[in-house]
């Protein structure tokens, strides 16, 4: 049994009050999109789901609602025209990859995610990365962030996630420690995030010495129909480089914009940054064989099965030339994809591409699209979209009857574009309408290997920036946690547990979480509670392990 959340209230519960939407209809099940079994596809009519989110994308007006704090910047993406060592038409048709050597312009902003605007670039947080390629096929966003995972794998549980992470509602406190790891004390999905975020490397030294990722699961489609999972990656030449939190406390003491500086100081010096592409490569079907499902972007596919393949490079080299008009307003969303890129069923890709766009409509407006910083370069626009608050262009086609503005039409309207390949594509789906996690979650194993694999100052700063923000929590909240990370990691556990005054003992009896059903491995595990010894990383090669350099803040 995979999923718990239909089970009884224990009688603890029963006076607590029901969650409901706005329509007072009793919410059965918040954690789980409404799918074609357990792994989607997800269904257009979700409606809790998009009466939730689409809430949620409405929460500010105009800031962002999440990377609020960011800097944009420009350049260009270089395509080896291969894949490893084969030719990428193999695998996608994708146009901007095809020819060795081809350019196409690109604009990249780079961001915190639970700060406002004005907020410190060197906050605790994961790092936005998201790329607009202007191709010639029109726009393709690459929407991602700089630590590989996310805490959450399904779309609907995004809100509660994010209202966790900021500042009290009735009193707008700062960020607040013990709502934080309330929710991720139910949520061990998150954990591998946690092992991540709490690390140096939640604190990059630069926008410039990051790792960028995709995060979610993509498919490319090859002129044949043939579909194959990908997963991207941002490799950065310059290398990677991190803070701890006494060093970043000591730089946002004076600069809470260190990082923009560092970016636009660079370009002003001739000193370009550059990331390589690289993509992971999977068979597109369920993988049963793998001990993580290849759509839970929770997960990472380990690099000595899935090795990375470089497919280009990116260089930037321009600052905007203005802030508000290509900062503020530059929008991106995961469903911006060109012919030969498609969607995976990950349940967080789905939920994002709704939600994405449909904020930048709420907060830029309805034709965002045709801000130049938002529309399409290299590629004609023509749509029969018309007005709409700040409407300034008609998107008419070459010769388009001006008075034709619906299809179809035999009065010289547009018309629909012939399929470039087969429409049919990818493998067969079945399954019985539901709201169900997926069957792998496996939330423990990777959070523990990755601090397994850690260099050394890191597991030594996570561990204390674990302690430091628990330390801040209800004790309820600390046993769970260090209960999860014993699960993990013995030794992550027990250090975790020291700096707390929680040992293995003091939180043995606790049961597992009624929304989480533990798989065999995590069973056995869980009966021998800090005893289980260090787990096998042999061979072991997860996306973060490119080294990490430890920075510090630069003297005056």
């Amino acid at each position: 049994m995979t999923d718990v959340t239909s089970q009884p209230s224990k009688p603890a519960e029963q006076d607590r009050a029901l969650l409901t939407n706005r329509q007072g209809h009793p919410v059965h099940d918040n954690q789980n999109q409404r799918t074609v079994g357990p792994r989607g596809p997800a269904t257009l009519e979700n409606y809790q789901f998009l009466e939730k989110i689409s809430h949620f994308d409405r929460e500010r007006i105009p800031e962002r609602v999440v990377h609020a704090r960011g800097a944009t910047a420009f350049g260009y993406f270089e395509a080896y025209g291969r894949c490893g060592e084969q030719s990428i038409a193999q695998l996608t048709r994708a146009g901007l990859f095809q020819e060795e050597g081809k350019r196409t312009d690109v604009a990249v902003r780079f961001s915190t995610v639970a700060g406002g605007r004005d907020s410190s670039e060197v906050a605790r947080d994961p790092r936005g990365f998201a790329v607009k390629f202007y191709t010639e096929e029109g726009n393709w966003d690459l929407v991602g962030n700089n630590l590989g995972v996310f805490f959450i794998r399904d779309a609907i549980k995004f809100p509660d996630f994010i209202h966790s992470q900021k500042p009290d509602p009735v009193t707008f406190e700062r960020q607040d420690p013990n709502r934080v790891f309330d929710f991720i004390s139910q949520s061990p999905e998150a954990l591998h995030m946690i092992t991540l975020v709490f690390s140096p490397r939640g604190i990059p030294a630069s926008y410039r010495t990051q790792q960028g990722f995709g995060v979610n699961t993509y498919k490319w489609v090859n002129a044949r129909g043939e579909t194959t999972l990908v997963k991207y990656h941002w490799l950065p030449k310059q290398g990677v480089a991190s803070l701890t939190a006494e060093e970043a406390a000591e730089i946002q003491g004076t600069d809470l914009g260190s990082h923009t500086r560092d970016l636009y100081d660079a370009f002003a010096r001739g000193d370009y940054p550059e990331w390589e592409l690289c993509v992971q490569l999977m068979e597109d079907h369920e993988h049963p064989e793998l001990d993580f499902d290849p759509l839970d972007d929770t997960k990472v596919w380990p690099e000595e099965s899935f090795p990375l393949h470089a497919i280009g490079r990116m260089v930037l080299d321009r600052a905007p030339e203005n802030i508000f008009a290509e900062n503020e307003q530059i929008a991106f969303g995961t469903g911006v994809l060109v012919d030969g890129l498609d969607f995976s069923d990950d349940k967080m890709l789905v939920g994002r591409t709704f939600s994405y766009s449909d904020t930048q409509r709420h907060r830029v407006g309805p034709n965002y699209l045709q801000l130049p910083v938002n529309s399409p370069k290299n590629a004609r626009v023509a749509t029969n979209q018309r007005d709409g608050q700040m409407a300034y262009a008609v998107d008419l086609g070459e010769r388009q009857n001006p008075h034709v503005n619906y299809e179809p039409s035999i009065l010289g309207g547009l018309r629909e574009a012939d399929y470039p390949a087969h429409d049919d594509q990818g493998p067969g789906i079945t399954g019985r309408l539901t709201r169900k996690r997926i069957a792998r979650t496996n939330d423990y194993q990777q959070a523990g290997e990755r601090y397994l694999l850690s260099q050394s100052w890191e597991k030594d700063d996570l561990v204390a920036n674990l302690v430091g923000a628990l330390g801040q929590c209800d004790r309820p909240i600390q046993e769970r946690m260090v209960w999860h990370f014993l699960l993990c990691e013995d030794e992550l556990g027990q250090r975790v547990g020291d700096g707390l005054g929680i040992s293995a003992d003091d939180v043995r009896h606790l049961e597992p979480l009624a929304t989480h059903a533990l798989g065999e491995e995590e069973q056995q595990r869980l009966a021998n509670l800090g005893k289980n010894g260090p787990r096998d990383v042999t061979g072991r090669t997860m996306t973060h392990c490119v080294p990490n350099e430890r920075a510090t803040a630069p003297t005056s």
